[in-house]
């Protein structure tokens, strides 16, 4: 009667999970090789397993290394340079304000699951912020508008 007042299976009240004998020494294996491999995915570390042989499959691979909360970072572009004729590199530093701006589209989620961007718009020198944009999208133009309204676009 509970289980129907819950409205809830009552095979799931009665479920026991199966704990192999090997799961602490394979999640120990995974982690380890993880650290060491930080590049590689559940699948490759799976294929270093069978290697060494375990006998695993990708899937109990994929369990245990969410289960550890494991993942692989995103690859990072490096940063480009201002170059100039004469083979130089410049960076533009801010000596006073106004001159050298910095703008960044930040997205995070609300508590529903929905996208929202904001686009901030920050002095170099002062280190102040001169606008806030927040939208479910911005576009080019809405970028153009901001950078236009603040008066730094041609």
């Amino acid at each position: 009667m509970a289980c129907r007042l819950l409205a809830q299976p009552r095979g799931t009240q009665r479920y026991v999970p199966n704990v192999r004998a090997d799961e602490d020494l394979l999640t120990q294996a995974i982690v380890r090789l993880a650290w060491q491999y930080g590049r590689y995915g559940y699948r490759m570390i799976t294929g270093m397993l069978r290697q060494s042989d375990w006998h695993v499959g990708k899937d109990r691979v994929s369990r245990i290394w969410r289960k550890e909360g494991l993942k692989v970072p995103k690859k990072q572009r490096p940063r480009g340079r201002l170059w100039l004729n004469d083979s130089s590199c410049v960076r533009l530093r801010a000596e006073r304000a106004n001159p050298v701006w910095s703008y960044d589209l930040v997205t995070t989620w609300t508590h529903d699951g929905r996208v929202v961007r904001l686009l901030t718009l920050i002095d170099e020198h002062t280190r102040e912020c001169l606008a806030i944009l927040v939208a479910r999208n911005i576009g080019a133009q809405q970028v153009i508008e901001l950078l236009a309204d603040r008066g730094h676009w041609p």
